[in-house]
């Protein structure tokens, strides 16, 4: 089968087109055909090794965290899954190889496809819609009747995180473009401030919950909404992890200590105001992705692809427009 592989991490990796086996099953697992894979920028920090603290790869290294495609083969102890059902996946942070043409992942990881997308829209769910899942249930533990704003929430995040946090019974606030403003709201935001006519922290204070799409250049003016009475918390999936992440995923003491090192700063800044501040690595999660699904399905949600058709001979092509360009939706190969 044909496969996008790097051989090292480098600062300017580039994807070779490789020939290699069809990947066998464990009686755990099933073999899927891809028929989409997603570009993230998440491949950019694997393949510079920006993230191999948090995980370290073996090389060579077939890329692609995200797919969908058709069940071919499954494991003997599977049993929700059967032969020709379309699926999709945030595939396993350990086992990762969605550029290529077959992918064996394990049943636990997988959803079926939402029943409104088809494999090009479907792609664009898993890795967007755990995280937003995960931040808002696990990290921020948030109640019905809380508000959580969402800075840079016009993109692919918002899109998916907007209905999952209102199906929670939050109050949800967005900053973005304003050529996302109208469908922002139709998903259910209760506010959406145009960040180009307005500052956000000059006209909102005592938000329960900020959740950071931008980065640490962002994070004093989010952490100054936040209310600072105690219980307030601001999650990163951009400003890096800290000591409690390191903590929370069991790592070794010199990475915790090498975590609060790197987190300092930010949690420094948090605890001056009473705020917990929080770091997301989005996990692969089967049952997750189906009450994802059932989201979707319920608000008929179809995530926005970019028009450029990408197949897998044109992978450096798709990683270069996410990581330097401006793509009007999720970047996609199409098998």
């Amino acid at each position: 089968m044909k496969a996008a592989q790097i051989i090292k991490y480098s600062k300017n990796f580039e994807a070779k087109i490789v020939d290699v086996p069809i990947p066998e099953i464990n009686d755990d697992e099933v073999l899927v055909q891809v028929k989409a894979a997603a570009v993230n920028p998440l491949e950019k920090l694997i393949g510079t090794g920006a993230v191999k603290l948090i995980q370290n790869y073996s090389m060579p290294l077939i890329l692609g965290n995200e797919m969908s495609g058709i069940v071919v083969k499954v494991g003997k102890n599977v049993t929700q899954y059967q032969v020709n059902d379309a699926v999709y996946s945030r595939l396993p942070l350990t086992k990762i190889g969605a550029f290529a043409e077959y992918v064996a992942v394990e049943a636990d990881a997988i959803g079926l496809l939402a029943a409104n997308l088809d494999f090009v829209s479907g792609v664009a769910v898993p890795l967007t819609g755990l995280t937003a899942f995960q931040g808002l249930h696990e990290e921020l533990e948030a109640k019905a009747g809380e508000s959580v704003f969402i800075s840079g929430g016009s993109g692919s995040f918002g899109q998916l995180a907007v209905p999952i946090a209102k199906s929670m019974g939050l109050k949800v606030i967005v900053s973005g473009n304003s050529e996302s403003q109208e469908h922002i709201l139709a998903l259910g935001a209760d506010q959406y401030i145009d960040y180009k006519r307005e500052n956000y922290w000059e006209v909102l204070h005592d938000v329960d919950y900020v959740i950071d799409t931008l980065g640490a250049s962002e994070i004093a003016h989010e952490l100054s909404i936040i209310k600072s009475d105690g219980g307030g918390r601001l999650l990163s999936l951009q400003a890096g992890p800290n000591r409690r992440y390191a903590i929370a995923n069991d790592f070794p003491l010199w990475k915790q200590k090498l975590f609060s090192i790197s987190g300092m700063k930010v949690d420094s800044q948090a605890a001056k105001r009473n705020i917990e501040y929080h770091f997301i690595f989005v996990r692969s999660d089967g049952k997750q992705l189906q009450e994802v699904t059932k989201i979707i399905e319920d608000n008929n949600i179809v995530p926005f692809v970019d028009p450029t058709h990408f197949t897998l001979d044109d992978i450096n092509e798709a990683l270069s427009l996410v990581a330097h360009g401006h793509p009007k939706g999720k970047v996609v190969i199409r098998f």
